[in-house]
This record gives structure tokens, sequence and C-alpha cells, in this order.
């Protein structure tokens, strides 16, 4: 509905800039989110801290059968020994598969919380945000920012506490064994800080453009799906293909550079956990020989080293993941950060029923600061009242009941609905008194009942066939396969343009508004149709306060009221009959189309 507006560029090609350096003010901001679940995620710590410990005694359980039970012989203690170890295990997977349940529910909730904000934040956003953007970026952020940040928000917080605490509890059970053999484990340490340094820094860079390039594939794809009619019209396959396979080739190539650095962190510890193991070993019977160190001390100590270097790496990813997700998270702020410029003012009362006057007083805007559309408009439409609004493209005329509707907020001057100025009411009690046709008739998936009760959920199927045999929509949707129930997908890709126009007509009386806009709502209708409809029209117009803005001047010629809109103002304001007698800008647009369709 906006006029004189900059259209949006393509920019599924841009990258945003995730090089966010990484910051926990992101993650107390967060804790909104997580606080909520505390309780459930310190009970998910403990069942995890009781998991730890428990597989931590068994190095100690196997140390005592190499040392006492199998050289002594004693097969009770070694039979108590194993079923001991046996008890541990069971008690680990326990213990693990009850907080895996917690946690997975608190990461559900989290991202079903963070969604609902968004949610309910992109639906009070203006215009002016979704012109800006790629839809296909606004989802991405919606579906799959969420999700990444939710596990880093829940698992993620906890197993950085959890690998700590089991780093801790390891290095003392270690040290509580052997003293000498426990530094080699350690001497490992500052090669593997080293390494790690140098590949998580490459990790996080390339993990990052991964994102930006699934971030533009998803906006392309969107966009070339809502738009797949226009593709074919103008033949267009083989260029959007060459573009798909671009963007497609840079997500290939930035995920294999991604996991190219990736598979470097294993084989890193792997090999490094394998020269400590050897080093415990060669320590322990070369250097210190059997008679200072056991054979079970060895194992048990080799043992403790093998899951020594698992939190570790562990804290690693949880570092790595933070850092790329609190990027996310950042977006995710970004958008509820993003301004409401249009919302109830402090202290906004409700406005009661109205009768529809109209007043605009010295009405100045502008959809950009250095572009005014409107300046010092005036004018009073009195209560059932209809009013035709005309003139050339871009001129103002859906400026002006964008902000009837309150859409946008004028820069000057006021606009009064019955005395009250509009911008002192609540949006709900204003607009649910309106009812507004659009040229471009919206169909949501769903039944066709469903989308004519779209403004009224409590309608009964009577009334909603009333208004549809109203607005002559009743016809078609009766010889539809299930009538009223007949499903249509998204769009209404099903339905001509013309069934559209007529199902929004009749979703619109079934509100019953009492201020109604037809923005080029007859545009898609057959002239046959719209005869017919004119009788529905008629009643729709019956005591409500209208505007209508319409490019076929026949069928405004009934109007109370006709303004041409020009240059930021009315030129002329009239009947169509006075408008014609005067001979000026209205009459000369009416003669010139008249003749054009002679």
């Amino acid at each position: 509905m906006a006029e004189n507006k900059t259209p949006r560029r393509n920019t599924y090609n841009e990258d945003e800039i995730l090089e966010t350096p990484f910051s926990f003010r992101h993650l107390f901001r967060a804790w909104v989110y997580i606080k909520r679940y505390a309780k459930r995620m310190v009970l998910a710590l403990f069942f995890s801290a009781l998991a730890g410990i428990s597989a931590l005694f068994a190095p100690i359980i196997i140390q005592k059968a190499l040392d006492i039970a199998i050289p002594g012989k004693n097969r009770t203690m070694l039979y108590e020994l194993v079923v001991l170890l046996v008890g541990v295990y069971v008690i680990n997977v326990i213990f693990m598969a009850i907080r895996s349940r917690i946690m997975v529910k608190v990461s559900q909730s989290i991202i079903y919380d963070i969604r609902a904000d968004l949610f309910a934040h992109l639906q009070k956003l203006p215009f002016q945000y979704y012109d800006d953007r790629p839809h296909g970026k606004i989802l991405i952020r919606v579906v799959n920012y969420v999700n990444s940040v939710s596990d880093m928000l829940s698992n993620g917080l906890i197993n950085v506490v959890l690998e700590s605490m089991n780093l801790v509890f390891i290095v003392v059970f270690m040290l509580a064994v052997d003293v000498k053999l426990s530094l080699v484990v350690l001497a490992g340490v500052p090669f593997l800080g080293l390494g790690m340094s140098w590949i998580k820094k490459k990790q996080r860079r390339a993990w990052q453009m991964v994102s930006n390039k699934n971030s533009n594939l998803n906006a392309y794809l969107q966009e070339n799906i809502v738009g797949a009619r226009i593709t074919q019209i103008f033949v267009r396959e083989q260029e959007n293909a060459d573009i798909f396979k671009r963007l497609s080739g840079n997500c290939r190539k930035t995920w294999m550079e991604a996991v190219k650095y990736s598979t470097l962190v294993w084989p890193m510890i792997d090999d490094i956990a394998v020269l400590v193991r050897a080093a415990i070993f060669t320590v322990g019977l070369l250097v210190l020989g059997p008679a200072n160190v056991t054979l079970g001390t060895i194992v048990a100590i080799s043992t403790y080293a093998s899951s020594f270097w698992q939190p570790i790496m562990n804290l690693g990813n949880i570092f790595n993941n933070f850092i790329n997700n609190i990027a996310y998270l950042e977006r995710i702020f970004e958008t509820l950060d993003e301004p409401v410029t249009i919302d109830d003012a402090p202290g906004a009362v409700e406005m009661k029923p109205i009768t529809g006057e109209v007043v605009f007083e010295n009405v100045t805007f502008g959809y950009e600061q250095d572009k005014t559309v409107l300046q010092n408009v005036s004018f009073t439409v009195k209560p059932g009242e209809s009013v035709a609004l005309v003139g050339p493209t871009g001129a103002g005329k859906s400026t002006i009941v964008n902000l009837i509707s309150r859409f946008y907020d004028v820069n000057s001057g006021r606009v009064l609905i019955d005395g009250q100025d509009i911008s002192k009411v609540t949006l709900h009690s204003l607009r649910s008194q309106m009812g507004i046709m659009l040229q471009d008739s919206f169909i949501f998936s769903g039944t066709i009942e469903e989308n004519i009760r779209y403004g009224k959920l409590d309608a009964s199927k009577t009334e909603v066939k009333e208004a549809s045999k109203v607005v002559c929509a009743d016809s078609f949707i009766s010889k539809m396969p299930h009538g009223y129930h007949t499903e249509v997908k998204e769009r209404g890709t099903l339905l001509s343009q013309g069934q559209k126009q007529l199902i929004s007509f009749a979703r619109t009386l079934l509100s019953d508004p009492r201020i109604l806009v037809l923005d080029e709502a007859t545009s898609s209708i057959d002239v046959q149709t719209e005869k017919a409809l004119q009788q529905g029209l008629n009643a729709m117009l019956e005591g409500r306060t209208s505007f209508i803005i319409a490019h076929r001047l026949s069928t405004i010629k009934n109007c109370d009221k006709i303004m041409y809109i020009a240059d930021g103002g009315i030129k002329e304001c009239g009947t169509h009959d006075e408008l014609m007698a005067k001979k000026g800008l209205y009459y000369h647009l009416y003669t010139a189309q008249t003749s054009e369709t002679a």
C-alpha cells in the first residue's frame, strides 16, 4: 500500500557480518530465557555430575583387580570387583539418560520461548522492515539461528560446568593414584593448547562463512519459490539455475573448508593422547621401574589419561560453539530490538464504537525524511460518506488510507476519527473497526471458510455464507469440490485473482467494519462480475464511511465525494457532476479514460 518507497534490493548475495567477538553480554541478556528453567538445569547438572563421578571409579576398580585380586588369586574379590564395575557403568548410563531427557525438554522449551517472542515481535514490525529484507533471511533467524542458540543456552552452559568439573575430578583421581605419572599426562596440555588455538581460529571463521552462504542460499531459494510463475513467464529458468548453482557451490566450498579444519582436531588429540600414553608406559616401566609403580597403577593412569583429553576437547568445542552462536544470538536480539515504530502510545485508550467521521488536520507525511508525499492536507469526511481518491500513481492516495489505518504515523498534523486523535487510541480498537481491501488479495493456506472467517473467528457458517452471497462469491465457492471446506494452498494458488478478491470481499464484509477502505479492490474482477458485485458493494458501503481508490473511474461516479490527489495535496474535491462541470484535472482524467475505452 505504501507509495514513493525505494524498491528492496536483492540482498541474497550480501554476507551478514558474523565477526562479532565473543561477549558474555549477550549471554547475560539471554538469562531471561535461561532462568525460567534454571531448576531443571541444576537437576540435570546434578545427575550429570553423579554419572561422571561414578565413571571415574572404574579405573580404580581395574587397578584393584590387577594389583590385588588377580595376583592373589582371590576369585571372590575379583567377582565383587566385576559386579561393582558393571554397576558403575549401569549407574552412569541411567543418570546420563535422565539428564538427557531433562535437557531435551529444556532445549525445546527455550526454542519455543524465543520463537514465540520473535514471531510476536515480527507481527508488530512496520511494513518498511519487510520491504528492506529478503524474507528468507528473516526465516533463517527464526528457524536456524534459534535452533543453534537453544542448545548453547541449555546444554552448552551445563556442559561448561560439567566438563570443568570432570576435568578437576579426573586430575584429583589421577593424583590420588600416582603424582609422577599424572605429571606426565599434564605435560601434554601445552602442546594441545598450541594446536587448538591455531585450529579454532581458522575453524571459527570457516563456520561463520558457512552460515553466511547458507543464509544467502535460503534467501534466494525462498524468493524463487514465491516468484516461480514470473520465472517461467520471462523464461529465466536457466539464469536462475546458474545463480542457484553458484550460491549452492559457495555453500559446498565453505562447508568443505570448515570440515577441513574440524577434521584436524581429532587426529591431533589422538596423536597427543597416544604419545602421552606411550610416555606413561615408558616412564612407568623404564624410568620409575616395577619397584616404584605397579602395573595396575600404570593401567589406571593410562585409563584416566584417555578420559583426561575428552573434557578438554569438549570445552574447546563448546567455546568454539559459543563464539559462533553468540553471533546468531546477536542477530536474534537485533531482530527483537528492531523498533516497533507504530505502537500504542503511553496511556492509549480504547476507541469506542465509531460512527465514522474522519478528519485530517494539516497532515504532512513522507516515507523518507527528505521526500514529502503529503503536505498540509486537511479534509473532513462525514459518517457514512463514500469518498473516492483519484490521481496519478504515487500521488499519495494509498498514503492517505495508510494514515487513517495508522500503518504509519504522520510527521505533523493530526488524523481524527469521531474527534479522537488516532495516535492516542489502541491499535487494536482502531483497526478492529476498519476493513481494508487491497489490490493484492492475500489468501492463507487452509479452507475457504477459514479465510473468510479470518477477521471474525466466532462467525457462524450461516454468516460466512451470507457474506459470500452478498459479494457474489457463493456461486463459485459452492461449485468447488468441497464447497467452503475446500483447501486452498499458500497465497491461494488454486484460485484466480478475481476469486481471491471476492473471498477477500467476503472476509472484509464479515468483519463488519465501520470504516471501509477499497484500494483497487476490483482490479482483478471482470466487468460482468463487477456489475453483479455492484449491488453487494452498495450493501457494504451502506451506513459505512468508505474510501475508494480505483483507476476505473466509472466505478466511483456515485461516490458522495471525489478527491483528486496530486503534488502532495488535494487539488480538487466534489461530486462527479461538480468536478466534470469544472473541467479541471478530474474532467481531463475522466474524459481521457472514457475516450480510451470507447
